[in-house]
């Protein structure tokens, strides 16, 4: 468990000051279980007092087999995403996607909230990608003044290549030797008006 202490000295001026010097909009990829929703969990905490909105997904297991994904807001909201068993049109794999229940998760969360200058999505995937109203919302977000943290899937043409070789993007890649040590490295990216000490 990290230990940190956040101190908000001004939010919203030097949000926006930083979003016009700095890339606000923070990508992590790596193959498919390195730990990428561990580090959104762990940055969503150490960034508590940044207000954070969003969600990240965890894997559904039936006696150690992976069986689908479900969708867990920072809030403590949860909707299925995805299933091995679920009766639906969309398909990515071996799972069925509920596009319809994701797009009404979605409109739980209150992306709006002035309040929130932070923004975590775990994950842009291509099953999230299914979902027209994600993709709009993605691009509202990307294109805000929030800053935003989002895990990004390591492949994928479409939407995702396309948010990857934004301007305002910076990439991270997660790796056995790194996965440790990036959640410092992110947080070196964060506003001034932040101080991290660990």
């Amino acid at each position: 468990m990290v230990s940190s202490i956040i101190m908000v000295m001004a939010i919203v001026s030097p949000i926006k000051g930083w979003v016009r010097l700095m890339k606000k909009n923070i990508l992590v990829t790596g193959l498919p279980g390195i730990g990428k929703t561990t580090l959104i969990k762990r940055l969503s905490e150490a960034l508590s007092s940044f207000s954070p909105i969003g969600f990240y997904t965890t894997e559904i297991r039936d006696k150690g087999v992976r069986k689908g994904f479900e969708l867990i807001s920072l809030d403590g909201k949860r909707k299925l995403l995805s299933h091995r068993e679920l009766k639906s049109p969309y398909r990515i794999g071996s799972y069925r996607v509920d596009v319809k229940g994701f797009e009404e998760f979605l409109a739980s969360i209150s992306w709006s909230d002035l309040s929130a200058h932070l923004v975590i999505i775990d994950e842009i995937g291509k099953m999230e990608c299914l979902s027209e109203e994600f993709k709009k919302l993605l691009i509202e977000i990307l294109d805000s003044d929030k800053w935003l943290i989002a895990t990004i899937a390591l492949k994928g043409g479409g939407l995702i290549e396309e948010v990857k070789d934004r301007q305002d993007v910076k990439l991270f890649t997660m790796t056995k030797s790194n996965r440790d040590s990036l959640l410092y490295e992110i947080l070196g990216e964060s506003p001034p008006s932040l101080t991290f000490r660990p």
